[in-house]
Order: C-alpha cells, then structure tokens, then sequence
C-alpha cells in the first residue's frame, strides 16, 4: 500500500488518480472511473469527482493508494 499525503480538507477522484501517478492524464482518469476500474474504500465508485478525504483508500489495478492529511 501506498500513501499520499494530502494538504487540503480533500482531493477529487480523477485528481488523485493523477496525483498519485496511477495514471498519467485526467482523460485516462476520466475513462477509469467511469468504466467501474477504480474502487474507493473497497466498492466500485463511478464519480469521478468523489471527495476523498484522509482515511480513505481507492485501488487501481493491484495497487492501493491510502490518503492522509498532513
């Protein structure tokens, strides 16, 4: 598991996605989420403007990303 560490109150979705280097551009964020690829805290999230928040943990691909505050 990986961890980010966030300086805000909370990320968007396709924000972290790209933040985070699980994927490379928002178009490709874009396309993950909407295509059910991205899970977030275990359940298949389709919103790619989804707040997330310290705590939270979105999977991609095998590789988890857990987001927290600093």
């Amino acid at each position: 598991m990986e961890k980010i560490v966030i300086q805000e109150e909370y990320i968007r979705l396709d924000s972290l996605l790209k933040f985070s280097g699980l994927c490379n551009s928002g178009g490709r964020a874009k396309y993950l989420i909407q295509n059910g690829e991205v899970k977030l805290n275990g359940e298949v999230c389709d919103m790619r403007g989804k707040k997330i928040r310290p705590g939270d943990r979105v999977e991609y691909n095998g590789r988890i990303i857990e987001v927290s505050a600093n």
